[in-house]
């Protein structure tokens, strides 16, 4: 690194863009190069010559046609015009190349006329780069005598020609749009410096991410104090840990302390520990505090009051040097901001937000875009119409970014808005990363009283239908429970086609039960497949004290959703019902007259026990077992189950009767009678298995429902309540309905417990039952900060028989079944309860359709992905 000098000029080179020399042969380019190469100023690979291409293309930089033969000389001339295009045709394909990696490029070329400079000029601005002219300047004189020096001369004339059309062309350089301009009479006495890309920041200790404040500076301080910054001594606020705070922009205007606001983000920038980018308000009020005529609305005009009685209390002469250091700090933001790790790139800040091929650079154009977004003109109210630029996000980074206020911060496609309305009465939130936290404060009040607020018109657009393009190439969520988690494309294309074509009305579809997984470990029994053993330990590693035991009814997953009455539906779904039973694919339990018999039923036992009034509720959200088996799995037990058993029966039967004959006959078979009884018998508990589960049903006779979890009432969801709460409320909703039918259950807190269980687990699946399903006390649990399986499954011997196949007991099959692998039915298991878990409170929230949908959409995708369906 060359040390810089008194009194030294300084020349710096962009971190990326176009940097044109301009100068006739001689003048020095190509030897300034050099040096620079060599000092370690510049790579060798940014430099792109016209003579270099020159012999890419045509093995030689320069062809002589003087002193020949007017006839010869016309000849090569037009050879040296040939070679000349290509060359420069081949080395702007380069450059174009190099401006879309958003690399430095320095072209070696005398670009002596205009329309030679005006391409790059362009180049650059088409990739929102900066075009830099290096002019060298040298006297005539020194041109003619080096040029002497050459190996390939170039001729007086021609030096001299070249000269005469470079001082004509300098006399319009100042006006063809170079960013920047630097003339140079020589090269020996400058130094050369390269910029760093001051929008690119290292994460440091971590990144605070604040959404649109709008003057709500009270509920700033108060987000501050739960994010854990102290005030010093002189009233700055800072981290312990040295994160820092970002500003997504439009801290002004709207709210009642716009001016508290603004300097409070001034102060912090100053001193280094905060930064904030452009918005379209502030880039508004930067224009006001400097004297341009702009039209102050959508509360810009409130900002202008505060300065007003500044002044009155300040003095003119105070609020005018405040102006002043305003308008300066407001110019002084960035479009964005880039926070990576080791040069790698990780989390872009930006108002409005950012296309991918803006992301590091800046120019006018993505200005514009970070304050304004994409937008396609203006509705019949006056505000813009939005376009979803973040549909289009595929380059990895997470952009933050606010402007457009929703009520819950949204996540599309790796890219997260945290404008949740502050000034509109909604909430100020951060956004914290590595972390991938949010934190939000809710507004004191409504401080815009605008009848048409961003926040209204969410709520007026609750049930439009979600834009599938969000999602289709896969996207994120964020769930209270587990965090961010991400569904693949193919998978979500595939549960779309089920929403599509299939499923009850979305605005139904409010929950999607998770799956179960058996036990980690297998049983360490040799005689069984799953035991409540493996359940047991599992939990009490995780530590769990308390678990519940409740008996697994064999029917069909089904979900409730009953109403006080047709009206109380409306707020809800949009129309006029009592309520919906689906699967847990999302497709109606039942048709149409059967739905609405048992709908009108449950909801006359309902108030005629006053449960919606007793619970003050005008929702009850259920999920539950429907039996029997049969009615959603007729056709399921007709061609898989009944066919194989009878069939196996009628042939084993058959074989065992013919080997019983030979052996009588004193044939030595004996091995193989017993063999084939033994496989018989198979068959036999094969037959009973599924037939335990099957009996006619005549309209609602014979329908049972056994809702093991209720999860949720108006305004209210229970997945904070333990299972224990659960089962009473089982047998609550038992006593109400005749529908409704009670669980079984038993509570395990002990090693006697566990023994008790054990045996009336053992029990009732050697009289034919499915099993029991063992749950943490808590219908979340966690071991630190991670979340544990809600539940396990520990199915019967009997039972597997229907899952595994008539022989699974047989020794070398269940040696073999022993190896199997739950990790991915675990992860699936944690990543759907958190999903529908989220999903019902933003249900109960009365969010917007497409908020509930991207959880419900995500569940059905991860069922979409392959998972050994018999785990």
């Amino acid at each position: 690194m060359i040390e810089r000098q008194e009194g030294q000029r300084v020349i710096p080179f962009p971190h990326g863009g176009i940097v044109v020399l301009v100068g006739p042969s001689g003048s020095g380019k190509t030897t300034l190069l050099r040096r620079l190469v060599q000092e370690g100023i510049l790579l060798q690979t940014e430099i792109v010559s016209s003579d270099d291409y020159r012999s890419l293309v045509g093995d030689i930089d320069f062809i002589d046609w003087k002193g020949h033969p007017r006839e010869e000389a016309d000849i090569l001339y037009g050879d040296y015009q040939l070679l000349s295009k290509l060359a420069f045709e081949a080395m702007n394909t380069m450059i174009s190349m190099r401006c879309r990696m958003g690399k430095l490029t320095v072209v070696d070329a005398t670009h002596l006329l205009p329309e030679y400079r005006k391409k790059y000029i362009e180049m650059a601005a088409d990739y929102d780069l900066p075009c830099t002219a290096w002019v060298l300047d040298l006297p005539e004189q020194i041109l003619l005598e080096r040029d002497k020096g050459r190996e390939m001369p170039r001729g007086r004339q021609r030096v001299k020609a070249q000269f005469s059309q470079f001082k004509r062309s300098l006399r319009g350089l100042r006006d063809e749009g170079f960013d920047f301009k630097y003339v140079l009479k020589e090269t020996e006495s400058v130094q050369f410096v390269r910029k760093q890309n001051e929008l690119l920041i290292e994460i440091g200790a971590g990144i605070d991410v604040i959404g649109d404040i709008h003057g709500c500076y009270d509920e700033l301080l108060e987000l501050l104090d739960q994010l854990g910054y102290v005030a010093d001594e002189c009233g700055l606020y800072r981290h312990p840990e040295g994160r820092e705070l970002i500003s997504v922009g439009d801290v002004m205007s709207r709210g009642p302390k716009s001016l508290d606001a603004l300097r409070f983000w001034k102060r912090h920038s100053e001193a280094g520990i905060s930064r904030m980018v452009d918005s379209n308000h502030g880039w508004k009020i930067a224009r006001y505090l400097g004297g341009r005529k702009v039209t102050l609305s959508h509360g810009d005009e409130k900002f202008a009051a505060e300065l007003e009685q500044y002044a009155l209390a300040e003095g003119e002469a105070a609020a005018s040097k405040l102006r002043e250091e305003l308008k300066q700090f407001l110019l002084s933001a960035p479009s964005h901001l880039v926070y990576g790790r080791g040069g790698i790139r990780q989390v872009v800040v930006a108002h409005a937000g950012i296309r991918d091929e803006y992301i590091g650079r800046e120019s006018k154009r993505i200005k514009d875009f970070c304050r304004y977004g994409d937008t396609d003109g203006i509705e019949g109210k006056g505000a813009p119409v939005r376009k979803e630029w973040y549909v289009q996000h595929d380059s990895g980074e997470l952009i933050v970014w606010g402007h457009d206020p929703r009520p819950y911060p949204t996540l599309v496609k790796n890219t997260v808005n945290i404008d949740q309305g502050a000034v509109f009465g909604g909430s100020l939130t951060a956004y914290r990363y590595p972390e991938k936290q949010f934190v939000a404060v809710k507004a004191h009040r409504d401080y815009a009283q605008d009848p048409d607020s961003p926040l209204i018109r969410w709520e007026r657009g609750r049930f439009s239908p979600p834009n599938l393009r969000k999602f289709v190439e896969g996207y994120s969520v964020m769930t209270a429970a587990y965090g961010e988690l991400s569904v693949r494309g193919e998978f979500v294309k595939a549960a779309i086609d089920t929403v599509s074509h299939f499923t009850i009305p979305l605005e139904d579809l409010v929950y999607i039960p998770p799956t179960m997984s058996p036990a980690p470990a297998v049983s360490a029994d040799e005689s069984y497949l799953e035991h409540p053993r493996e359940a047991f330990a599992y939990y009490r590693k995780q530590g769990v004290e308390t678990m519940v035991a409740e008996k697994k009814h064999m029917g069909s997953r089904a979900i409730l959703m009953l109403f006080r009455d047709k009206e109380a539906a409306v707020s809800y779904v949009g129309r006029r019902t009592l309520g919906t039973i689906y699967t847990r694919t999302g497709r109606a339990f039942f048709d149409k007259e059967t739905e609405s018999e048992v709908l009108a039923k449950l909801n006359a036992d309902l108030r005629k026990a006053d449960y919606f009034v007793r619970h003050d509720t005008d929702l009850l959200l259920l999920d539950a077992e429907i039996i029997p088996w049969n009615l959603k799995a007729r056709e399921l037990i007709a061609s898989q189950y009944a066919h194989v058993a009878e069939a196996a029966v009628m042939d084993r039967g058959h074989l065992a009767e013919k080997l019983r004959e030979a052996e009588s006959n004193g044939r030595d078979v004996s091995g193989w009678v017993q063999e084939m009884d033994k496989k018989l018998r198979n068959a036999r508990v094969f037959c009973e298995a599924f037939q335990e589960y099957c009996w006619d049903v005549s309209g609602l006779e014979g329908i049972r429902i056994a809702p093991f979890h209720t999860l949720a009432h108006s305004g209210q969801s229970f997945f904070d309540h333990s299972h224990l709460w659960h089962m009473e409320k089982n047998r609550e909703l038992a006593g109400v309905s005749q529908l409704f039918m009670e669980t079984e259950y038993r509570t395990v807190a002990s090693e006697d417990d566990e023994a008790e269980v054990i045996a009336w687990w053992e029990e009732m699946t050697e009289n034919g039952h499915e099993g029991i399903v063992i749950k943490p006390e808590l219908f979340i649990s966690r071991n630190g900060s991670s979340m544990i399986q809600p539940a396990i499954k520990v199915r019967g011997r009997k039972y597997l028989h229907i899952i595994y196949g008539i022989d699974y007991l047989q020794p070398d099959n269940l040696t073999r079944l022993k190896l199997r692998k739950t990790g991915k039915k675990e992860r699936h298991a944690l990543m759907e309860c958190a999903l529908s878990a989220e999903s019902v409170e933003r249900f109960i929230r009365k969010e917007p359709l497409e908020r509930i949908h991207e959880c419900v959409l995500a569940a059905l995708a991860l069922e979409s992905e392959p998972v050994d369906p018999r785990l």
